[in-house]
């Protein structure tokens, strides 16, 4: 019976990260519905599992392959559905929510290209990619915090609107850059 229950114990970081990723559907729908309030608190859930399923992967030794995917991959998709629903509400401009979403396309289809191409990789996200996705996040969460709470000046966000369109074309260049030369070592 012990063993049974650290078995399933040991799943529990990957159950926390495949919930983040469904929580991209109220989010979204949150979003679109102009219920900023419950959105901060799926936000605020999916905050907390996102440090969770990490911690307790490397507390119990209980990393995985999955984990390892899925979990970047719950960011994007909650990222890639919330910035057109929160362009869609009118909270950003659409170049932006576009923006957003042709850095992780260009990513995901040079990925898709590499593993065709090429073989098996290691996902390794860079420091400029963790960078703009964590940029990303938090300009989600000032804006939807705003709506509930406004508190900051309509030039505070729009300086952060231009850093983080900055920062993420950068890092989607970068991306481009770093998997090219890659691919150029292998062929």
């Amino acid at each position: 019976m012990g063993s049974q229950r650290f078995f399933l114990l040991r799943q529990l970081p990957n159950t926390l990260t495949t919930l983040r990723l469904l929580l991209a559907i109220p989010l979204c729908w949150m979003i679109l519905q102009q219920d900023f309030e419950a959105v901060l608190w799926i936000a605020v859930a999916a905050g907390v599992s996102d440090g969770l399923d990490g911690w307790l992967a490397r507390s119990l030794d209980a990393t995985s392959r999955y984990g390892a995917i899925v979990d970047p991959l719950a960011d994007k998709v909650m990222l890639s559905g919330a910035y057109p629903s929160m362009a869609a509400v009118g909270l950003i401009p659409w170049w932006l929510a576009l923006l957003v979403i042709g850095r992780d396309v260009v990513i995901v289809v040079g990925a898709l290209a590499f593993h065709g191409l090429y073989g098996r990789y290691e996902m390794a996200p860079t420091g400029l990619g963790k960078f703009s996705t964590f940029l990303q996040i938090v300009l989600a969460l000032v804006l939807l915090a705003g709506q509930v709470y406004p508190v900051l000046q309509h030039s505070v966000v729009t300086v952060l609107l231009y850093v983080i369109a900055g920062v993420t074309a950068l890092s989607g260049v970068h991306y481009v850059y770093i998997w090219g030369r890659k691919a150029l070592q292998q062929a």
